[in-house]
């Protein structure tokens, strides 16, 4: 669990300076793999939380 969380706010992390870049730069092409990093990472945790909970629900 805290290696997610810390993979997790690293990519986060690693989102938002992708976006300053851009924002600096002026370069649309770093928005875009921002907004690809966190659409990846978005979806990674809601996949993480979704088994979690289905094992809880499950009682696993």
């Amino acid at each position: 669990m805290l290696g997610f969380r810390l993979v997790f706010g690293l990519l986060l992390l690693t989102a938002l300076g992708l976006l300053v870049t851009a924002w600096v730069k002026r370069d649309p092409r770093w928005q875009r793999l921002a907004v690809k990093l966190l659409m990846w990472t978005l979806a990674a945790a809601f996949g993480f939380f979704a088994v979690l909970i289905a094992e809880r629900l499950l009682g696993g």
